[in-house]
């Protein structure tokens, strides 16, 4: 909705010879009134779009003319010329179109002249002999063929010439391509020619009047021999797989056109191209001319692709309506589609599948063009139950889930044909009743919703026969859909099949019901389960119902938004009737978030015309209030959203929805999501736009009332008065944002104001002329605001340096208007300091800062020295001019600068490293050139020298640092130990990098000639001078260490520099096609030098940050390369491609390519040489390199080397995960999956690693990418059918694969290591399920898998067995399940038997238990044939029960057993209305007794005895105990519980995993509100609390106490466990003040509760609490601290909302004023939290305090959820209301106003801390808060310290405090300038972190000053905010209503 500017038309002006030109002046009239005049004058303009007009006028004025005029030379003339023009003219001119369309409406009298000559100008045209002005001829044919008369009688007269033209042009072009290969750039060219002129070929065919006659088509004739030549052309075309594909599909079209044109009689042609398709010309009866012309069509072998272009077009170019082919027509139809089908299995390139949906689709449409006149025998051929239907069906099944969204695209088309072609078989047939509909209809709904495919046949067949059939099947499908749309691939799916559905649905019911009750029950079947999930589902769920199906549902049925309204405000007027302290979590938005999102829609999409008029009787102003503050992230942006958008984009902002846009401002700025801020500020910007675009219409209202008078006064007013509310509206807000970019803020504020007000800039811009603007930001910056910009350029955030460097250029002022000449040479000074320092942000600061200077033209005067007198005089003040100049200087200066560097560092890396880092500079210098349009230099004469000199210097910087990069071990290259080791270790090392460097390296790095070795005593030297030069010299002479990573950091940053530097250079700047040329800058040599650069760096390199920069570099050199017109430069890709494969190949010893850290730089280099390959080609470099390495990547028999099988292994990894090959690598996948493994069966680990990479990669890019956490998703996994259709060659191979793996685990010498491929196999087998087609067809079917995976869970492998039951699972049909549980169930031995394998029990077991579990998550639970199969299952195992027991000596198989046995308790202990359950029934639970009462959970276990699986054994034993206890509970009313054993024998067990079950189990019934039988449990929870060791069940038993209510067990204590309530509770104070987190929390918790008890309990007498409550207040404080676990800062932020309305806001104080203050301190330290959780939590306890009585009048917020930022302020505006109700302002103020000044800070001590921290140490870093803004809550605290000030009219009591206060003030006023007169200028650059810590404080120390004045009463009411944030109102946000 922005401002649009209209588009210019450029049109290329008409000219003329100077012949014509002569001509036309001797034929003009004098009164310019003729036809050679008018041509004349149109010649004569410069300007297409004028010439234009005078084109129209032309026929006009020869209608004027009679028909003497025939005879008049000068119209003869002037229509030669017209005729010249027109083929002159290019074919995208306009002004040829313009005067075709013209000359269409010529005079008759003038055609004849007209046609000859345009004959005659054509017949010129077509006898060119110049190549490369084929294409315009071609075009000019083209041209004449397009809605032009005069054009086609020209065609027509000259037909023998014009495809004499075509057939030569052709012939000769492709000859031209041939001679040009390797040249992509002409040979693109060239191909696009012969594609123009196939199709204006055909074109010419299809149009021309001649060929409907039979006169042309004597074998002796021209035109036929023109017709074969281009028939036979067109042959060798649709063959050649040299050529673009496109002109392949075109050619296959041609030739169909042809033979159909040349072919007599017309009814054999069906029969002949039959025989063509199906490989059986008879060529004995085939026309001699045909066989001449096609014989590669009919003899021999053509490729599929052939094949397939052939079959479109038959297609596309045959007539299939009304059957006018006869049977044989169909007949070639059915032939057609079986080519199609073969087809389909053959190919596998993504071109030609996408092709080949295409033309199934073209053949569908075909057939239901044949059908609707068709023989009853073809009706029978295509009905539903047709093998052809079933064959395009399984196609469709195979390739609805296809990667290329095109393709799936097209399935839906085939699809959709496929109902229509069985619709017009059918025989009056009803739709809805036909047995086709009716199982398709099944079989789809069956399906899982994860299925892409599912939704868009759905939506197909609901269109077909209707909504009401399928929602009679099941009514949730709705809910179901809705359900989905949590996953953001499915989310376009499902929202279409409900629009489709909800459609169908509406127009029926209106159908079938006269009245208008239809209405409701369509809102409760669509809008209600859509309210429903606004109010309650999912974020991402929520998010996405909003964005794609409310407005669909809006749009269609505007009506249903007064019905949703009224929902919602019920909804809400009940939830706020009901409030409670607790108001649901804060990840719910409920229906006020519901409300929100539906009135946006319907505003963004205009069903709410007028927002005055129509919100008001739609929402409230507090609700709006309310969502712009509310807690969910979401509320906020919809409300935000629904006041921004407008469906009219001048619609008048009202003065309302301006107060609320700045209340949002005010607390939303600092936002910690990304995409919330990238959401406001979109929002923002479509404000300002609206604002803009409104401002114009009111102007010109304003300006036509003061045209006309008046009719009433208002109206004169309104426009006026509006323009002024948006002066000041803009003007506030940026004021607002301004005001947020105070010391400290963090970065989110920083992002989302500089963001707003960049789009302020932009949306109203500095415009010269009459438009006028409402708002210009330029006129609101001062002095004091331009130094805030340019400040933000020292955020560590290069984001906010760069808006603001952005916001800078945009603003209409300059540096020299706000910034003395001085401080401009500081700021200089200050950039050319931070561009060495050690830190690495520091020098992109540096970066903008020159950048800035540069474009502001503020670099200091002395750099004018680097400039020669004539760059100095060029062009003047031109601003591009004035920018390269002083660009030209500064990166002059910077290299100076560089040169001493450099020579420094190749005396001593380590002193670079400490003092003065290289890659500072370097990055200013690719910073100055990035932002220079360097395509249109001026100063080329200075800038050649300047570019040699950064090359020179950049090799130079490379090969200083190189030595560190290409190490083995980069990262520890200085030991800083002295021992023997490290000395032998740093020999190796030194070894490795001669000749560059001796063992003196690290003590004075310098170049010496080259040797082989060194004197182990020198290196004893070095070592035992370690101390000498670790200890180096920084800038300031201080002396630092100098660690290895600060080595490596200078290093590899350099190197990565230098490689960014060579990218821009190459990419930015013009190359000289030769090296004599003086245009451009760069040379051929030099390009080459920097390839070899770049190749040298990616294959040595070992450092990834090093070598992963230098392929971005590379990347950029390798595109300009294939873009470049120099035929050798461009084959260096190619060249530089096969050296590296014969490197690689060799696998010489002497070679430096790095087999380890996955080849390095390897696979980087050979990334970027074949992504660059233009994709538009056939991609032919990348083909033959994916097979060179998929052969290198094959086990091999040379068991010398596997250094290439490595490479080869990696490489093909990095090209498999390389989006931008994309689908080209698909081909290849099948491979690369057979060499991954078998290569992890290699015996040398280096191929076992590099195979499985490669194996998970190649998962990836099968599977797609994992969204979540879930190892087996069902979104990422296939249809066997279609995974094998894909990859074909993989069926035999895994399945043979798998067959020995599965003899070997069968066989008695089982090895563990024998299979190691098994993983491998397994892992893609479990991603795979059955296709529904895959009972109609068993030739891809997963079938024989399935007793091969049963097998493989034999193996002696545990990790093999899991993954054997895993993988089973998908492959086995939910109704199979059954009878396949049932069959391995009876392969289990009897307990009689003697000889069996327990790990073949337990891969047994295991498969069971994974069937069950899969079996009891589908969606047919609820079935009576569910129920009866499970039973059947239960009587199974019940035959097998003895490996539950004792008699079974494995744990691990016991263990297993029994989680069936569990499985089958939770699945069928339901019992039925009369009836008992099944268990008892077939007395399961006696069985269960009984393996329970003979188990080790009831005789015990001896403490030595440890046996494999016995902490699963006894957890599974656990579970099924517990399961008995609770069916035996849920019988005791109706009998006498007989269980083995009780909860409390469970919790006496010596075990901790049966203790941590059963835990777990009561906590579970206890939160959901235990029985009165588990509540006397209380004793043995305490006594296993006293004696419990295990903290995690010490945790679950804190917590069922916490659940309790202490009333139940604290009378308890002293019975049972000796301790008295109040030692009990100093016992758990003992707990919550130990160091592990979780117990802390719990702990923490349940003291906190027993603290309020005993408050209740003591009410009278509480002083005999007070040290608990004491130690409980510490407690609290202590677990605040922001360096804790986020767990114990939940907890704590849970205990203050509990005790909230006891403790912080009761109207009696019940602490101590000092401990009360001290706990809402707690709560404002937790709201500023960096974890949103926290922050949300401590926002509870504010709402939770704000709902109280004494409280919930003292503001307008009162039972809202809000959010945190606006919490902070409501926090303190209710403590200071507290305060005095207390009447406690006496004490309390004091300790407020120590908050405001942050007493307790050390100034000092952390200036210093800061400085010596920044020196010290590189990596380290300490707690960072990123939300927190110190200076927000010192804004909100003074504001409401004066409010209350103002309101109470307090004034000390006594001097003593106050003056303590005084001086604290004073001295910290003294301290702080005495700080900042320390600081070096510019401080906010060269000590960002000490400057901005001392303006914080002077910030609170000048609030301070203002309050201690203001309580002297020496200062009036005068709110200090100047630096505070927001401008202070006189009454406060959250003060009482009256």
């Amino acid at each position: 909705m922005g401002v649009k500017k209209k588009r210019e038309m450029q049109v290329a002006a008409l000219t003329v010879r100077h012949q014509d030109l002569e001509t036309l002046r001797s034929f003009a009239d004098v009164e310019g009134k003729n036809l050679a005049s008018l041509l004349l004058h149109c010649v004569q303009l410069k300007d297409g779009v004028s010439q234009i007009r005078y084109v129209k006028q032309i026929v006009p004025l020869l209608e004027k003319a009679d028909t003497n005029g025939v005879c008049d030379p000068a119209i003869q003339s002037c229509l030669d010329i017209l005729a010249g023009i027109y083929y002159s003219l290019s074919l995208k001119n306009p002004l040829k179109k313009v005067l075709a369309s013209s000359l269409n409406g010529l005079p008759e009298f003038f055609q004849t002249e007209a046609i000859h000559s345009f004959t005659s100008h054509l017949k010129e045209e077509l006898n060119t002999t110049d190549l490369y002005s084929y294409r315009k001829v071609v075009d000019n044919i083209s041209s004449c063929m397009e809605n032009f008369n005069l054009g086609k009688a020209s065609v027509n007269n000259l037909l023998k010439n014009v495809l004499h033209f075509l057939w030569k042009s052709l012939i000769e072009i492709l000859e031209e391509n041939r001679q040009f290969a390797g040249n992509h750039i002409v040979q693109t060219q060239l191909m696009n020619d012969l594609l123009v002129g196939i199709r204006v070929s055909m074109t010419v065919v299809q149009k021309v009047q001649d060929f409907q006659e039979n006169l042309w088509k004597a074998s002796s004739s021209p035109i036929w021999q023109s017709m074969c030549g281009l028939l036979g052309i067109f042959t060798k075309f649709l063959s050649d797989d040299d050529l673009l594909q496109t002109i392949q599909s075109t050619s296959g079209l041609a030739v169909i056109l042809f033979i159909k044109t040349m072919f007599q009689p017309s009814e054999n042609i069906p029969e002949l191209i039959s025989s063509l398709l199906l490989r059986s010309v008879d060529c004995a009866r085939v026309p001699e001319w045909l066989m001449s012309s096609c014989r590669s069509l009919c003899c021999a072998d053509i490729p599929a692709s052939a094949l397939l272009f052939l079959c479109q077009g038959t297609l596309a170019m045959l007539d299939w309506q009304n059957g006018s082919m006869g049977p044989r027509g169909e007949a070639l139809l059915l032939d057609t589609v079986h080519v199609l089908f073969t087809l389909s299995s053959q190919i596998k390139e993504a071109t030609l599948e996408m092709f080949l949906s295409r033309i199934l689709a073209l053949w569908t449409n075909s057939a239901i063009h044949i059908l609707e006149s068709s023989s009853p025998s073809l009706k029978d051929s295509l009905n539903g139950n047709s093998s052809i239907v079933g064959r395009l069906l399984e196609y469709i099944y195979t390739h609805w889930e296809h990667s290329l969204d095109a393709l799936r695209h097209q399935t839906k088309i085939i699809f959709r044909n496929l109902l229509q072609i069985h619709w017009l078989t059918m025989e009056g047939t009803d739709l809805v009743t036909d047995p086709f509909f009716l199982e398709l209809t099944k079989t789809l709904l069956r399906l899982e919703w994860h299925i892409k495919g599912k939704y868009t046949c759905l939506g197909c067949l609901v269109e077909c026969i209707g909504i009401e059939h399928i929602l009679a099947i099941d009514n949730t499908i709705p809910s179901q859909i809705l359900e989905v749309m949590g996953d953001q691939s499915l989310v376009p799916y499902a929202s279409d099949l409900l629009e489709t559905m909800f459609k169908n649905h509406k127009n029926h019911l209106k159908s079938q019901t006269a009245d208008g009750t239809w209405i409701d029950q369509w809102h409760e079947t669509w809008v209600s389960p859509l309210l429903y999930i606004l109010c309650e589902g999912n974020l991402d769920q929520k998010s996405y119902v909003i964005d794609y199906y409310l407005p669909k549902l809006l749009n269609y049925s505007p009506e249903s938004l007064r019905y949703m309204v009224k929902i919602l405000q019920t909804s809400i007027d009940a939830k706020t009737e009901r409030s409670s302290p607790s108001l649901g979590s804060c990840s719910s938005r409920g229906a006020l978030g519901a409300l929100m999102a539906c009135l946006r829609a319907a505003r963004a999409h205009g069903h709410l015309q007028s927002a005055t008029d129509t919100w008001e009787n739609l929402v409230s102003s507090a609700r709006i209030k309310q969502g712009l503050i509310h807690q969910h992230c979401q509320v906020r942006i919809d409300t935000l959203g629904l006041l921004c958008e407008s469906s009219r984009s001048t619609e008048i902002v009202s003065a309302e929805e301006m107060q609320w846009i700045q209340f949002f401002i005010t607390y939303n700025l600092n936002t910690q999501s990304p995409g919330v801020r990238q959401q406001i500020c979109s929002l923002l910007k479509k404000l300002f736009c609206r604002i803009q675009e409104s401002s114009q219409v009111l102007y010109k209202l304003e300006q036509c009332k003061s045209k006309h008078e008046p009719e009433n006064e208002l109206t004169k007013e309104q426009p006026s008065v509006s323009l002024q509310q948006y002066k000041n509206f803009m003007s506030s807000i940026c004021n607002s944002l301004f005001e947020a970019l105070f010391p400290g803020s963090s970065y989110s504020t920083r992002f989302s104001a500089l963001t707003i007000l960049g789009s302020i800039a932009e949306v109203f811009p500095a415009l010269e002329g009459r438009v006028q603007v409402v708002y210009q930001l330029s006129h609101d910056i001062d002095a004091g605001r331009f130094q805030t910009l340019i400040e933000c350029f020292t955020s560590t955030f290069e984001e906010v340096k760069t808006l603001a460097f952005d916001l800078l250029m945009k603003l209409s002022v300059t540096a020299i208007k706000f910034q003395g000449a001085e401080k401009l040479q500081g700021l200089f000074q200050a950039a050319l300091e931070l561009s060495t320092s050690t830190k690495p942000y520091d020098c992109v600061t540096a970066s903008y800062l020159l950048n800035f200077l540069v474009w502001q033209d503020a670099v200091p005067s002395s750099l004018s020295t680097y400039l020669t007198q004539s760059a100095a005089r060029s062009d003047g003040d031109k601003p591009a001019a004035v920018v390269e100049r002083n660009t030209l200087m500064v990166i002059k200066c910077l290299i100076e600068n560089l040169e001493e560097d450099v020579s420094q560092a190749e005396n001593s890396l380590l002193q670079a490293a400490a003092s003065f880092p290289m890659y500072g500079r370097v990055h200013c210098v690719t910073g100055a050139l990035q932002k220079l349009p360097l395509d249109s230099l001026q100063l080329v004469s200075e800038w050649t020298p300047v570019v040699e000199k950064l090359l020179l210097m950049s090799y130079r910087i490379s090969a200083v640092v190189a030595p560190v990069i290409q190490s083995s071990s980069p990262e520890g290259l200085i030991p800083m130990d002295t021992d023997s080791e490290s000395a032998s270790r740093l020999q190796v090392i030194l070894n490795e990098i001669q000749p560059r460097d001796t063992n003196d390296y690290f003590n004075q790095a310098k170049i010496l000639k080259e040797c082989d070795s060194f004197d182990l005593e020198d290196l004893n030297a070095s070592v035992s001078n370690i101390d000498t030069f670790a200890g180096i010299k920084g800038k300031e002479g201080k002396t630092c260490d100098v660690t290895a990573q600060m080595v490596l950091v200078c290093c590899w940053r350099s190197m990565k520099e230098v490689a960014l530097l060579l990218g821009t250079l190459c990419q930015l700047l013009p190359m000289q096609p030769v090296p004599e040329s003086s245009d451009g800058l760069l040379t051929v040599e030099q390009v080459k030098e920097i390839g070899d650069y770049f190749k040298q760096h990616l294959l040595q390199s070992r450092h990834r940050g090093a070598f992963e920069l230098a392929y971005t570099g590379f990347v950029k050199l390798t595109e300009i390369l294939n873009r470049c017109p120099d035929v050798n430069l461009q084959k260096l890709p190619e060249q530089w491609l096969w050296n590296v494969l014969e490197e690689i190949k060799c696998s010489d010893p002497s070679s430096k390519l790095c087999a380890t850290r996955r080849s390095a730089g390897i696979p980087f280099y050979i990334q970027a040489l074949l992504a660059s390959e233009p994709k538009k080609g056939k991609m032919d470099l990348l083909k033959i390199t994916m097979k060179e390495l998929i052969f290198l990547a094959g086990p091999t028999d040379n068991s010398q080397s596997t250094v290439p099988q490595v490479h080869a292994l990696n490489i093909l990894r990095a090209l498999f995960r390389d989006t931008r090959l994309g689908e080209n690598v698909i081909p290849f996948v099948a491979d690369g999956a057979k060499a991954a493994i078998l290569g992890f069966t290699s015996p040398v680990w280096a191929v076992r690693n590099s195979s499985t990479l490669l194996f998970s990669s190649l998962i990836t890019r099968i599977f797609g990418v994992k969204r979540g956490k879930d190892e087996h998703s069902k979104t990422n996994r296939m249809t066997g059918r279609e995974f094998f259709s894909r990859f074909p060659e993989l069926y035999p191979f895994l399945l043979k694969q798998l067959e020995a793996v599965a003899d070997t685990v069968d066989s008695d010498m089982g090895e563990p290591d024998r299979h190691p491929s098994m993983f491998l196999l397994l892992l893609v087998l479990e991603r795979l399920y059955p296709s529904p087609m895959d009972g109609a067809s068993s030739t891809l079917s997963m079938a024989p898998f399935v007793p091969f995976i049963m097998r493989c869970g034999r193996s002696p492998i545990y990790r093999s067995r899991e993954m054997a039951a895993r993988a089973l699972v998908p492959l086995v049909k939910i109704d199979q399940v059954p009878n396949t549980v049932r069959a391995l169930l009876a392969t289990l031995p009897n307990c009689t038997d003697q000889c069996f394998r327990q790990n073949h029990i337990h891969g047994t077991l295991l498969q069971v238990s994974h069937l069950l579990r899969a079996y009891a998550d589908s969606k047919h639970r609820m079935d009576s044939d569910f129920q009866q199969e499970l039973t059947d299952i239960t009587v199974c195992t019940k035959a097998k029960l003895w490996l539950a027991k004792r008699q079974n000596p494995c744990l691990v198989t016991r263990a297993v057993y029994i989680d069936i046995l569990f499985l089958l308790t939770y699945c069928l202990d339901k019992p039925t209305k009369g009836s008992q359950s099944v268990l008892e029934r077939l007395g399961f639970w006696e069985e269960v007794r009984g393996i329970v009462s003979g188990s080790e959970l009831i005789t015990g276990l001896p403490c030595t005895f440890k046996v494999p699986g016995l902490p699963q054994y006894l957890q599974s034993l656990t579970k099924l105990a517990i399961a008995a206890e609770w069916a035996a509970l849920a019988r005791a009313r109706e009998q006498t519980r007989d269980v083995p054993i009780t909860f409390s024998q469970l919790l006496g067990s010596s075990f901790p995993e049966v203790r941590l079950l059963t835990l777990e189990a009561l906590l579970e019934r206890f939160s959901a509100g235990a029985s009165a039988s588990l509540r006397s449990m209380g004793e043995d929870f305490l006594l296993l609390a006293m004696k419990e060791s295990h903290p995690e069940c010490l945790c679950k038993i804190l917590r069922i106490l916490h659940c309790i209510n202490p009333s139940e067990w604290l009378p308890l204590t002293e019975r049972c466990i000796h301790l008295t309530p109040k030692e009990f509770l100093i016992w758990t104070m003992d707990i919550a003040s130990s160091d592990r987190s979780e117990i802390q929390g719990v702990a923490l918790r349940l003291t906190s509760k027993l603290i309020a008890y005993h408050m209740k309990t003591y009410e009278e007498n509480r002083d005999l609490l007070a040290p608990q409550l004491k130690r409980w207040v510490q407690l609290v404080i202590l677990s605040c601290g922001d360096h804790l676990p986020t767990e114990s800062r939940l907890a704590a932020a849970e205990v203050l909302t509990s005790i909230a309305p006891l403790v912080l806001t009761n109207s009696c104080p019940v602490l101590e004023l000092q401990d009360t203050l001290a706990l809402w301190r707690c709560v404002l330290i937790l709201l500023q939290s960096e974890e949103q959780a926290v922050r949300d939590a401590a926002t509870e306890t504010v709402t939770t305090a704000l709902s109280q009585e004494n409280t919930y009048q003292s503001t307008e917020f009162a039972f809202c959820q809000v959010d945190a930022s606006i919490a902070l302020a409501l926090a303190l505006a209710i403590l200071c209301d507290l305060l005095q109700q207390w009447d406690q302002l006496d004490h309390g103020l004091p300790i407020l106003l120590g908050w405001l000044l942050g007493e307790g800070d050390d100034l000092v001590g952390y200036v210093e801390s800061a400085h010596q921290g920044d020196e010290d140490y590189l990596f380290e870093k300490a707690e960072v808060n990123f939300w927190a803004e110190t200076l927000t809550f010192v804004k909100h605290l003074y504001r409401q310290l004066l409010h209350l000030l103002c309101r109470s009219g307090w004034r000390p009591p006594s001097s003593e405090r106050l003056g303590h206060l005084q001086r604290t003030v004073s001295e910290q006023q003294h301290l702080l300038s005495q700080l900042f007169r320390e600081l070096p200028p510019p401080a906010e650059f060269l000590k960002t972190v000490e400057f901005t810590k001392l303006r914080i404080q002077e910030e609170r120390t000048l609030a301070g000053l203002r309050l201690l004045a203001f309580l002297e009463g020496k200062e009036e009411e005068a709110p200090y905010s100047q630096h505070l944030g927001l401008p202070c109102r006189s009454k406060s946000l959250n003060s009482p209503k009256n």
